[in-house]
C-alpha cells in the first residue's frame, strides 16, 4: 500500500466517523455503535470506501494495547489481588456455565458434540475492549459491577489460550497438544518471573534515567516500547496483546512515573481504539446479514440473554448482591474481539463452515452494538427485579458481616459507599468522634476495612432491610457517594421514606442529576462538577496573589449563589423550615470558639455581634449541651459551638472572629 493510499483511506475514516458520530450526537446515541457503524459503510461489505482494511486492523490491534495499558496504570498490583476471587471463581464459572449451557443446546439442534463445544466456546468470550471502554466513559471501573466485570474479562483473555490449544484436538488433529500446554506453561512461568522482577528492579530503574534527562520524546517512547514489549512476550506463549498490555500497565502502576506516564498515553488511546470499533464493523457482511435477518437476530437475542442471565448467576453463586450481579451480567452480554479469531481458527480447521463461521460473526458483531444499550437498562432491570417477592438473602446477597453494636445506634452519620469520598468522610468523623456506620456493596473492602477496626457491613443500599440494619430511622445525617446514578435515586427515595428527618447529603457527577434527586428527598446534592470548578476558580485566584480570605468568601458566594439557582424550590434549612421561604437568601452555620479568639470570656451584648456583623446568635452548644436563645450576659468559652444565622459574607467575618482572626 502506497502512502498516498494509506493517508487518503485514513481521511476517508475519519471524515466519515466525524460525520456520523456528529449524527449520533445530535441522536444521543453511543459513540461506540457509531464507529461500528462507520466501520460497515466504509468496509468492504458496505460501500468499499476503502482499501486498507488490513492497515486499519494492525492499528486497531495497537488501541485495545493502549486502553488495556491505561487500566493496568490506574489499577494496581495490590488492587488486582482484591479481584482474584472474582478473576479466578467468577471467571471460571461463567466460562464454564456458558460453555456448558451451549454445548447442550447446540447438541439438541443435531450439532455434533466437537462443534458444540467449539461454539460454546466462541460464545463464553466477551468483549474486553467495549466493556472497559464503556465502563471508563459512565466512571463505573472502580464500581462492584466494574471490579466484577473486570475479573471475568481478565479470566477470559487468560483462558483463550487453553481455548486456542484445544481447538484442533476438536478437529481430530491432537498430534502436540500435550508438547505445547507444557510449553505454554513453561513460557508462562518465565514471563511471570520477568514481569515480577521488571515490576521491581529494571522498569523503576529505566523510567528514573529517563526523567532525569526531561525529555519528553524520550519518556513517552520508553512507555510505549515497555507497553509493546511486555504485550509481544505474552503474545509469544499465545496470550492476547491485550492482557500482556493491561500486566505491563500493573508494572508501572505501582512506579512514580505512572500518572505522566498515563497523560502521554491517553490522546493516542482515544484515537488508536477509536480504530478498532472501526475494524470490527468491517467484519461485517451486510449481503449475507439481510439475506439471513431473521436468523441472525434470533441469534443475537439468544447470546445477549444466555449470556446475560450466565454471568449474572456466577455473580450471585459467589454472594454478591443481585443488583451488582445484573448490572455485571448485562454488561458482559456480547461476544468479544478474541471470539472471531477462534471462530477463524474452527473454521480453518473445518470445525464450522462458512454459513456457520458468518451467522457467529454477524451475531457477535450486532452484540456488540448492543451492549452500551444493554448497560444503559440494567439499572431499572436492577431496580425491577429487587422490588420481586424473592428471597432477600438472593436480593442482598450473602452478608459478610454485621454490626459490632449490642445497642440501636442514634443520632449518627450513615455513609453509603466507601470509594475515595467515604474514606476521608469516615476519617474526618472518627477525628470529631462523631458516631458513624458503612454500608458497602464490595465484600473485599467490607472485610479489609472490619480487619481495621471500621463499622462497616456489606449490603445493597437501595434495599429497606439494609438500610434498616444501619438504624437508618435514627440517624442524623446520611451521605450517598457512589458512583451509580440510579441507584443513588433509589436510596435518596428510599431513605427519605425510612426518616422524613434525615438529613440526605449526595454527591454525583453532573449537574443535570442534582433536580431529580432534589425531588427525592435529597437536602443537599454536591456535583463534582461544580465542586471541580470550584477548585480550578480558586487555584486561578492564588496564582494572582488574591488573598485567602477573599479566595473563601469569593467561593462562598458563588456556590451559594450557584445552588441556589440548582436547587429553586428546592431551598431548605438546616433547622427552622419557616426560614425557607421568607429568608431564603440567609443561612445557618455553625462555628468553635478557639483559644486564641478575643470573644473568649466576653458576653453576647460585649460582642455586639448584630451590629458589627449583621448575624444573629440562634443557640451555644457547650459540653454537648445546647442553649436555645441565649441571654446576652451569657459569656463565651474556648470550644462553644456557636448556631448562627446570617448572609454568607456576614457568616464569613464571622467565623474570623470567632477563629482567633478578628482584631
Amino acid at each position: 500500500m502506497e502512502t498516498g493510499g494509506l493517508i487518503e483511506g485514513i481521511l476517508i475514516i475519519f471524515a466519515l466517523s466525524i460525520a456520523v458520530l456528529l449524527v449520533f450526537h445530535r441522536l444521543r446515541l453511543p459513540p461506540i455503535v457509531g464507529f461500528l457503524l462507520t466501520g460497515v459503510v466504509a468496509g468492504p461489505h458496505g460501500l468499499s470506501l476503502i482499501e486498507i482494511v488490513r492497515d486499519v486492523e494492525m492499528m486497531a490491534e495497537i488501541g485495545v494495547v493502549l486502553l488495556l495499558f491505561t487500566i493496568g496504570i490506574e489499577f494496581s498490583v495490590k488492587r488486582m489481588s482484591r479481584i482474584r476471587r472474582l478473576f479466578l471463581i467468577g471467571g471460571s464459572l461463567q466460562v464454564l456455565l456458558t460453555i456448558g449451557y451451549v454445548t447442550l443446546v447446540a447438541d439438541l439442534f443435531g450439532l455434533s458434540i466437537t462443534k458444540s463445544i467449539f461454539i460454546g466456546f466462541v460464545i463464553s468470550l466477551s468483549s474486553t475492549a467495549i466493556v472497559i471502554k464503556l465502563l471508563q466513559d459512565r466512571g463505573e471501573i472502580d464500581s462492584p459491577h466494574g471490579q466484577t466485570s473486570l475479573g471475568i474479562l481478565l479470566f477470559q483473555d487468560f483462558v483463550i489460550v487453553p481455548m486456542m490449544l484445544l481447538t484442533p484436538v476438536l478437529a481430530g488433529s491432537s498430534g502436540t497438544i500435550s508438547h505445547s500446554l507444557l510449553f505454554v506453561v513453561f513460557e508462562g512461568i518465565g514471563i511471570i518471573i520477568l514481569i515480577v522482577v521488571s515490576a521491581k528492579w529494571i522498569v523503576p530503574f529505566l523510567l528514573y534515567q529517563v526523567a532525569k534527562t526531561r525529555s519528553k520524546e524520550l519518556f513517552i517512547l520508553s512507555v510505549v516500547m515497555i507497553c509493546l514489549s511486555i504485550a509481544y512476550l505474552t503474545s509469544i506463549v499465545g496470550l492476547s496483546l491485550a492482557l500482556g498490555a493491561f500486566l505491563a500497565g500493573l508494572i508501572i502502576s505501582d512506579s512514580d512515573y505512572s500518572h505522566e506516564a498515563l497523560e502521554k498515553i491517553e490522546p493516542f488511546k482515544d484515537l488508536f481504539t477509536s480504530l478498532f470499533f472501526i475494524s470490527i464493523g468491517m467484519l461485517l457482511d451486510l449481503g449475507f446479514l439481510m439475506s439471513h435477518l431473521l436468523m441472525v437476530l434470533a441469534i443475537t437475542i439468544w447470546i445477549l440473554a444466555i449470556k446475560s442471565m450466565l454471568a449474572g448467576f456466577s455473580a450471585i453463586i459467589m454472594g454478591l448482591p443481585m443488583r451488582t450481579a445484573i448490572l455485571a451480567g448485562f454488561a458482559l452480554g456480547q461476544v468479544g474481539e478474541f471470539s472471531f479469531i477462534l471462530a477463524r481458527t474452527g473454521y480453518q480447521y473445518d470445525l464450522i463452515d462458512q454459513t456457520e463461521y458468518q451467522m457467529l460473526l454477524a451475531g457477535a458483531i450486532l452484540t456488540m452494538a448492543l451492549t452500551p444499550f444493554m448497560m444503559r437498562v440494567a439499572p431499572s432491570a436492577a431496580t425491577v427485579a429487587s422490588r420481586l417477592p424473592i428471597s432477600e438473602r438472593l436480593i442482598s446477597g450473602r452478608q459478610l458481616s454485621q454490626i459490632d453494636k449490642k445497642e440501636p445506634m442514634r443520632d449518627h452519620l450513615i455513609i453509603i459507599g466507601f470509594g475515595t469520598n467515604g474514606r476521608y468522610l469516615a476519617r474526618v468523623a472518627s477525628g470529631v468522634r462523631i458516631p458513624y456506620v458503612i454500608v458497602e456493596t464490595n465484600p473485599v473492602t467490607v472485610r479489609l476495612e472490619r480487619e481495621k477496626g471500621e463499622p462497616i457491613f456489606y449490603g445493597d443500599a437501595t434495599r429497606v432491610n439494609v438500610l434498616r440494619k444501619a438504624w437508618i430511622e435514627k440517624a442524623r445525617v446520611a451521605v450517598i457517594a457512589i458512583s451509580d446514578p440510579i441507584a443513588t435515586n433509589r436510596i435518596t427515595e428510599v431513605a427519605r421514606k425510612l426518616n422524613p428527618k434525615l438529613h440526605i447529603i449526595v454527591r454525583t457527577r453532573y449537574l443535570q442529576e442534582m433536580e431529580r434527586l432534589f425531588e427525592l428527598g435529597a437536602d443537599e446534592v454536591i456535583p463534582e462538577e461544580l465542586e471541580a470548578s470550584m477548585e480550578i476558580f480558586a487555584r486561578v485566584l492564588h496564582k494572582y496573589l488574591v488573598p485567602r480570605n477573599e479566595i473563601e468568601k469569593y467561593i462562598t458566594e458563588v456556590r451559594q449563589g450557584k445552588y441556589e439557582m440548582l436547587r429553586s424550590l428546592h431551598k431548605k434549612s438546616l433547622s427552622i423550615s419557616d426560614l425557607e421561604f421568607h429568608l431564603s437568601d440567609l443561612e445557618i452555620d455553625t462555628f468553635r470558639v478557639k483559644e486564641s479568639s478575643p470573644a473568649v470570656g466576653k458576653t453576647l451584648s460585649e460582642l455586639e455581634l448584630r451590629r458589627r456583623f449583621g448575624a444573629t446568635v440562634l443557640a451555644i452548644i457547650r459540653s454537648g449541651e445546647t442553649f436555645p436563645n441565649p441571654d446576652s450576659g451569657v459569656a463565651l468559652n474556648e470550644g462553644d459551638i456557636i448556631m448562627a444565622l446570617g448572609r454568607p459574607d456576614e457568616l464569613f467575618r464571622l467565623s474570623e472572629l470567632f477563629g482567633g482572626a478578628e482584631e
